[in-house]
């Protein structure tokens, strides 16, 4: 499944199939997008859209589990990418949190994305693998670029479908803007980018930053992210 394909989707029980194809083809056994706050503050109970199994999620629900899962304080505190394995399990109810969901075959490898939105939501984006911890680490390494576009591109198409958030009017981005943010959606740093381009690398810092502001996008990753989705770039 492409970007464009995941933009196709006007239903918000189609994201579940489309995160089950996402995640065979990065070869991780489940994703979850979870938001816990919109822009007018936390939501009365999350919004998620995940491939979990359903005894799962029903179990994760009844026991009320958002309130003692660590994955979830990544949303308060946390800027990166965050390994399940660094976070702090020793707590009797967060060790029997864990071993429930690897009974109910998640994990035991995970990451979670946080995604901040310019209007103040907070996300989780987050994938489990069943795989050896050396292979794990092998496909966290080489999919990490893409995960972190698409957590972007899923906060986006989410909060829109759900009806959360209304579209915003945004300025349109220049030629160079467009061509910064595409080289960097495909992967390259700033130093290339501005090879590729003839320019110094603190004008591509200034074009992309003046993107980011167009787009009201709290990254570099959230601005490829949306341009992506609006069809101003192809990714």
């Amino acid at each position: 499944m492409s970007l464009a394909d995941l933009q196709a989707l006007v239903y918000p029980g189609d994201l579940a199939g489309a995160l089950h194809t996402i995640c065979a083809r990065y070869g991780v056994s489940h994703m979850t997008f979870l938001v816990v706050r919109i822009a007018n503050g936390p939501l009365a109970s999350p919004y998620y859209c995940s491939t979990y199994p359903t005894d799962w999620i029903r179990t994760y629900l009844a026991n009320d589990y958002f309130t003692i899962d660590p994955v979830i304080d990544v949303a308060r505190w946390g800027l990166l990418p965050v390994d399940w394995s660094t976070l702090d399990q020793r707590s009797v109810q967060a060790e029997r949190l864990f071993d429930e969901a690897a009974a109910n075959g998640i994990g035991p490898n995970g990451l979670t994305i946080p995604v901040r939105g310019a209007n103040g939501e907070r996300c989780l984006f987050s994938v489990t693998s069943d795989l050896p911890e050396k292979d794990w680490s092998a496909l966290r390494g080489s999919a990490l670029h893409d995960l972190h576009i698409l957590s972007y591109y899923l906060h986006e198409q989410v909060l829109e479908i759900s009806g959360l958030r209304q579209p915003a009017l945004l300025r349109s981005l220049s030629g160079r803007e467009r061509q910064c943010l595409q080289l960097l959606g495909s992967g390259k740093i700033y130093k290339q980018i501005a090879a590729t381009l003839g320019i110094s690398e603190s004008a591509v810092r200034l074009y992309v930053r003046k993107a980011r502001r167009k787009l009201s996008a709290t990254t570099s990753y959230h601005a490829v992210a949306k341009a992506s989705y609006l069809e101003l770039i192809d990714v």
